[in-house]
């Protein structure tokens, strides 16, 4: 089975423009390209910007990312007039008409006959709001760890001891990318990955040269929770990273608490 182009459209960051355009719009992530289309902002023929060809290409020269914004809905065939009606039992008779919510729930996969076939897209994009408000709850508990020990430093703030309390310089920036990650802007994911990726070594290296193993565990955890939240479209494993970096970062959140 050929791989998709865009193995990761749920967090992948797409740039707009429409032909006669000069200026592209975005970042906009897939569920919001959705939401355009359906408003009538994009259509087939909007260009996005292909990163791996460094051109503008139409929507509807890639079959993925067309299939993804502007899937194919089945047409409903009326029966003329005269036209035989086609022999039904007395038990189809009887069964309540479709409703419109009917449909969207069979649509979206929430129905007992179709659960098994979720609309893919539908499925990372869940998968990708999951992945940003566990990212959000991981960084809020890292900022706690980091800024409430220090609440008295904070009260009395000098600049010339910030130095010595570098667990409020990771607080302030975790908050102001859990801030970010609430506004939706996920333009923002490669500064959470370098944070956890700074926060992992920079912690690790602490409490490893104290002989802390649970903590070293539990940063080791919340980092790479915080990391691969970012990058999981699979409902499945954002859902098991979520939890994994969640329960790591509150460790670490109490170990910083607990210890002041």
């Amino acid at each position: 089975m050929r791989e998709p182009r865009f193995p990761g459209m749920a967090t992948q960051e797409f740039y707009v423009r429409n032909e006669p355009e000069t200026e592209a719009r975005g970042p906009f992530n897939l569920e919001q390209l959705l939401s355009l289309a359906e408003n009538g902002q994009v259509t087939a023929e909007t260009l996005y910007y292909e990163a791996s060809t460094e051109q503008w290409t139409a929507i509807s020269e890639n079959a993925e990312l067309k299939a993804a914004i502007f899937p194919e809905k089945k047409k409903l065939q009326m029966r003329t007039k005269g036209q035989a009606p086609t022999m039904v039992s007395a038990a189809s008779d009887s069964r309540p008409p479709i409703t419109v919510d009917d449909m969207l729930a069979a649509a979206e996969g929430r129905t007992a006959d179709t659960k098994d076939r979720l609309d893919p897209a539908i499925a990372m994009a869940r998968a990708a709001a999951i992945g940003c408000w566990s990212g959000v709850l991981m960084l809020l508990l890292s900022a706690a760890g980091g800024l409430l020990p220090s609440i008295d430093f904070l009260m009395k703030f000098k600049v010339e001891g910030l130095l010595d309390h570098p667990l409020v310089i990771f607080g302030v920036i975790d908050v102001m990318l859990a801030v970010l990650l609430m506004l939706g802007m996920v333009a923002a994911y490669p500064l959470v990955r370098f944070r956890a990726a700074i926060g992992l070594g920079f912690l690790g290296f602490v409490f490893f040269t104290q002989g802390q193993m649970l903590p070293l565990l539990a940063i080791a955890g919340g980092a790479v929770g915080l990391y691969l939240s970012t990058i999981c479209v699979s409902l499945l494993s954002v859902i098991v990273v979520a939890l994994i970096g969640i329960a790591g970062m509150a460790g670490v959140a109490w170990q910083m608490i607990s210890t002041t």
